[in-house]
């Protein structure tokens, strides 16, 4: 059990709760505090205001499963969210060894045969472990890197939108809350800590999310990837998770018909000249 980060996510997920979300009363006075009291979520769980006070100051013993679900109900927290509450909570056993780096026979086979869509694969730590040739044509040979930097948070924060962050696209914070929940999964792995305290250094933007215990699982994004020769192409960026893995597919696709699928088009005739 992890009491401090235990805390420090019950706080901030009170805190980014309001009380209207909760069919709870505004109330007349001012709100010192930005969300929900800490009484307010004791009496939503069904436990005592100090024994919540406890938690959130990282003094308490550990919740019992049962506490750990009624304060995931009385946050309103999704799957992936109570997950992690449950891990904090030492309700889930980490695990002892690093992100898995062998991708499945299987994907592997799969990244050579989705065509014109470039595709790779990256673990918890966001290691990118394999791509395709179409996904070398978009963003970069990774084989010409060196191996630790071959890490799409890395590559991300060095280059900004030299590379491949669109404005606004949600990457940092996505890549944040994936590996808030993969430090607690590898609390042995002291590259994940490595990685935060560099990628924090260089982006204020990346250190914010961080801070900010944002744990929600993977969304539909689109990315806008600037291509050194074809210019912008607006894609949009899905997730498949590998099932029995923490690994996760991410392709990149366009609108048939679309200029960024004439692009993507023209990407896959550049990697078949190149194969």
């Amino acid at each position: 059990m992890d009491r401090h980060e235990l805390a420090q996510f019950l706080r901030n997920r009170r805190e980014s709760l309001r009380p209207a979300e909760v069919g709870l009363p505004a109330g007349t006075g001012r709100r010192r505090t930005p969300g929900l009291r800490r009484e307010e979520v004791a009496w939503r769980a069904g436990v005592s205001a100090n024994y919540y006070e406890r938690l959130e100051q990282a003094r308490a013993p550990r919740p019992s499963p049962q506490v750990v679900a009624a304060l995931a109900r009385a946050l309103r927290l999704g799957d992936d969210e109570s997950a992690h509450l449950a891990r904090l909570a030492g309700q889930t056993p980490p695990s002892r060894e690093r992100p898995a780096a062998e991708v499945p026979e299987g994907v592997r086979m799969l990244l050579d045969r989705v065509g014109a869509v470039p595709a790779y694969v990256l673990n918890a730590r966001h290691d990118v472990l394999a791509w395709n040739a179409m996904a070398a044509e978009l963003i970069t040979d990774f084989a010409a890197l060196p191996a630790a930097e071959q890490n799409l948070l890395r590559l991300s924060v060095r280059f900004g939108e030299q590379w491949c962050r669109g404005s606004g696209d949600g990457f940092l914070r996505q890549a944040a809350a994936d590996l808030r929940q993969a430090a607690v999964r590898y609390p042995s792995d002291t590259g994940i800590a490595e990685l935060v305290r560099d990628c924090s250094a260089v982006s204020a933007e990346f250190a914010a999310s961080w801070h900010a215990h944002d744990v929600r699982g993977p969304q539909t994004l689109r990315k806008r990837i600037n291509h050194p020769e074809l210019g912008a192409l607006d894609l949009d960026c899905q997730t498949l998770h590998v099932p029995g893995t923490d690994q996760r597919l991410v392709t990149f696709s366009a609108e048939p018909g679309s200029v960024d699928h004439d692009k993507l088009l023209r990407l896959q005739l550049r990697a078949l000249r190149n194969t």
